[in-house]
């Protein structure tokens, strides 16, 4: 008999831990560079008559890994009806025998694998050459609170310079740090500007449309995770100048050229061509491309967020799942 196991959002948050994740992110993107993993180039389906945008992310790590697909629901007219504007569902698949193994709510997987790859690139691409003790966070929802989690498993945080438009969002933030974070200062920043100038390692956070950080604001050094804006071309949090200033890398270099519009817009501005681009974190990671070449160089990594990502983080959730009794298993034969 066929049976499924489904895990609802609080089960999966029983079985997260962020050092876990940054190992399983890390070790996926390296396989995808040498080849022992597979993301094919996605399509996206836009819903006629709605704003909702469907985002199938397929992945798989082979032979005995993890394979399966997640399906992204964008949905940006959600927010007036107070609901997630996105959702989404993982569907984990036996790799040897094809058979559905697991149904598990997307939404805990996705903020924790987002902070474990900028943790990842953080490792990979900040400056070593003096200590990075300051994280800057642009938005301070809950990508926020994993990010600082995940930047704090890669190197020694004792400051958080922190904004966001809402400052009751700001409050629990520094409420969660408290609990969390023991001995990090929270400073509690005017303007993206300041948390920007202020920080040694910059993560930023929001679902903006236009951008929010400029590149005049980066110093020589700095180390920037660009990370809130959804799957969407003509969406951005870092202006052109910031893009060209940066040593750029990418999660994936089709699905960046697809519809990250931190990459689109500057390409079709002719400020950059799409080559700047070319470097992604797998080949980092292994050494098959350089990140970071000196100490004053400004890396930038876009995340756009991709399957392998989602499937490998899903694995360790099964895998913990069932050594604990979570879930519930469904019949389906």
């Amino acid at each position: 008999m066929t049976t499924l196991l489904a895990l609802n959002s609080t089960e999966i948050r029983e079985t997260l831990d962020m050092a876990q994740v940054v190992a399983a992110v890390e070790e996926a993107h390296a396989a995808l560079s040498s080849g022992t993993a597979v993301q094919p180039e996605r399509s996206v389906a836009e819903v006629p008559g709605t704003s909702t945008m469907l985002v199938p992310m397929l992945a798989a790590i082979g032979p005995q890994s993890a394979a399966g697909v997640k399906l992204l629901a964008d949905t940006p007219d959600n927010k007036a009806r107070s609901l997630p504007t996105q959702q989404s569902l993982i569907l984990l698949v036996d790799p040897v025998t094809g058979s559905a193994e697991a149904l598990l709510h997307g939404a805990a997987i996705t903020q924790f694998r987002t902070a474990a790859a900028s943790a990842v690139a953080t490792r990979h691409l900040a400056d070593t050459s003096a200590p990075a003790r300051t994280l800057g966070l642009v938005g301070a929802g809950n990508q926020a609170r994993t990010h600082l989690a995940a930047i704090r498993c890669v190197r020694d945080i004792d400051r958080v310079v922190v904004w966001s438009r809402s400052p009751e969002t700001v409050a629990a933030f520094r409420e969660h740090a408290r609990e969390h974070a023991a001995g990090v200062e929270i400073v509690v920043g005017a303007s993206p500007e300041e948390v920007v100038r202020s920080a040694d390692i910059v993560c930023t956070l929001t679902p903006s449309r236009t951008p929010l950080v400029k590149g005049a604001w980066f110093r020589p050094g700095q180390h920037i995770n660009a990370v809130g804006a959804p799957p969407r071309p003509d969406h951005r949090e870092i202006d052109t100048e910031g893009i060209v200033r940066s040593r750029v890398v990418v999660d994936s270099y089709g699905t960046a050229l697809a519809e990250s519009g931190d990459v689109l817009i500057p390409v079709a501005e002719g400020a950059i061509t799409a080559e700047h681009f070319r470097t992604e974190l797998g080949d980092v990671i292994t050494g098959t491309a350089v990140g970071r070449r000196q100490a004053d160089d400004i890396t930038l990594y876009n995340s756009v967020g991709v399957g392998i990502q989602d499937v490998t983080t899903a694995r360790l959730v099964v895998d913990m799942a069932r050594r604990q009794g979570l879930g519930t298993e469904l019949k389906l034969s």
